[in-house]
C-alpha cells in the first residue's frame, strides 16, 4: 500500500520547483530536503516509508517527522480519493501563468496553517513584533474599522480559482512586483480583494506603490493594504493622495532628524506610521518630539521620540498648544516638589544641633558651684 501522497509543486519531469528552493528549501533540515526530493524523483509510484528510509539510509521515524513537516508546510498533501481530475486540470491550466497552486491539492489544516503561515514564520511573528504586531502597537482609534477575519482561505482560493478577474489581477501584481507568487501571496492578495473588498484598480496600485519603495515582501505589502482600508481608501486616486500625504510625513521627520540621502528603513517607517496613523498626529507635533529627541539625546532616536509621542498620547495631546499646556503642567508640578524639598531641607537645617546628646547639667549650677568652692 502506498502513501497516497501527491506533489502539489508539480512538474511534468524530475525537476525541482523554482517555488520549492526559494520558499521552502533554505528553512527546512537538510535530511528533510532527501525525502522531499526522492518522493519527486519517485512520482506517481507507490512508496513506502521503509523504501525511503532504507534508500536514504534514515529511520522511519525520521521520514515520518519530514513528512509531517512537508505536510505542515503545505508543500505536500494526502491524496483524496474523491477528487475530481477534470476540475484539477482545468484549475491548473488556468492558474499555470500566475504561479497559484491548485486550492483542491491542498489540504485543510485549520485557519493557521491554511493561511500558508511556514512554522518559521509563526515563530518570528511571536518573537515580535512587533512591537511591533504589527498590530500590538497601540488600541486602534475610536471610528477606525476592525481588521476582518481571514476566514478559511481554503475555500476562498478554491472559489476565486474560476475567478477570471481575480486571475488577471494576479498575473499584473506579480508583473509590478517582478517575482513569481507563492501560495501565500497569492492567499494574501485572496484576502485583499474578497475579504477586504479591494478593488482591482486599487491592488493594482498597492503593487506599484509598493514596488517603486523597494518593497516587495508581502508582508509590508499586507501592512500598507491594511492601513488603507482602516483609513476607508477605495479608489486609486485615494491611495495616492493618502501615499503623498504620508510621503510629506515622512519626509519631515527625515529632515527633523537630520537623516539625509537615504530612505527611511522598515523600522523607521513602522513608528512613523503609528505616530501618523495610530496616534493621528500632525507634522507639527511629531518633528517637535523630533527635536527633543536631538536636544535630549544628540541622536536620531526613533524609539526615544515614540516615548514622547506615546507620553503625548496618553495626555490627550492634539496640538503643539496642548504640548505647551502640558509642559507647563509638568513645571508646575516640579516647582512645587522642589520648593517642598527646599522647605524640608531648611527645617532639617535649622534643627541639626537637635541631633546630638542634650547636656545631662546645667551649666548656671556649675558655674555657681565653681564660685562657692573658690570662698
Amino acid at each position: 500500500m502506498g502513501l497516497g501522497y501527491k506533489n502539489n509543486i508539480n512538474a511534468a519531469v524530475t525537476a525541482v520547483s523554482n517555488t520549492f528552493i526559494d520558499e521552502y528549501m533554505g528553512t527546512a533540515s537538510g535530511e528533510y530536503v532527501k525525502v522531499y526530493l526522492y518522493l519527486l524523483r519517485h512520482a506517481g509510484e507507490s512508496v513506502e516509508i521503509p523504501d525511503i528510509a532504507d534508500a536514504l539510509n534514515h529511520t522511519e521515524a525520521d521520514v515520518r517527522r519530514a513528512l509531517a513537516y512537508w505536510e505542515r508546510a503545505g508543500v505536500l498533501a494526502p491524496e483524496k480519493e474523491e477528487t475530481v481530475v477534470s476540475e484539477s486540470a482545468v484549475t491548473r491550466e488556468n492558474m499555470t501563468d500566475t504561479g497559484y497552486m491548485a486550492p483542491e491539492s491542498r489540504r485543510n489544516y485549520g485557519d493557521t496553517d491554511v493561511e500558508g503561515r511556514m512554522p518559521e514564520e509563526t515563530m518570528a511573528d511571536n518573537g515580535k513584533q512587533p512591537q511591533s504586531s504589527d498590530r500590538g502597537m497601540a488600541k486602534q482609534q475610536s471610528g477606525t474599522p476592525d481588521i476582518p477575519d481571514a476566514g478559511n482561505s481554503y475555500d476562498r482560493m478554491k472559489r476565486l480559482s474560476a475567478d477570471e478577474e481575480f486571475s488577471a489581477l494576479l498575473y499584473a501584481v506579480q508583473q509590478y512586483l517582478g517575482k513569481t507568487f507563492s501560495a501565500i501571496e497569492c492567499e494574501k492578495f485572496a484576502y485583499f480583494y474578497d475579504v477586504l473588498h479591494m478593488s482591482c484598480e486599487l491592488l493594482e496600485y498597492l503593487a506599484e506603490y509598493c514596488a517603486e519603495g523597494g518593497h516587495t515582501s508581502i508582508r509590508y505589502i499586507e501592512k500598507v493594504a491594511l492601513n488603507w482600508y482602516q483609513a476607508g481608501i477605495h479608489t486609486r486616486d485615494e491611495a495616492r493622495e493618502h501615499s503623498t500625504r504620508y510621503s510629506k510625513d515622512t519626509s519631515a521627520v527625515m529632515k527633523a532628524f537630520g537623516i539625509m540621502g537615504r530612505n527611511a528603513g522598515t523600522a523607521e517607517q513602522e513608528f512613523m506610521r503609528r505616530w501618523f496613523k495610530e496616534f493621528g498626529f500632525d507634522a507639527a507635533i511629531v518633528t517637535e518630539a523630533c527635536n527633543r529627541t536631538l536636544t535630549a539625546t544628540g541622536t536620531a532616536s526613533f524609539p526615544y521620540a515614540d516615548k514622547i509621542l506615546t507620553g503625548w498620547k496618553e495626555n490627550g495631546v492634539r496640538t503643539l498648544q496642548d504640548v505647551e499646556t502640558l509642559d507647563k503642567r509638568r513645571q508646575e508640578k516640579q516647582a512645587k516638589k522642589s520648593g517642598t524639598a527646599s522647605r524640608q531641607t531648611r527645617n532639617t537645617s535649622t534643627n541639626r544641633f537637635n541631633n546630638f546628646e542634650q547636656r545631662s547639667y546645667n551649666y548656671d549650677d556649675y558655674v555657681w558651684e565653681d564660685i562657692k568652692n573658690r570662698k
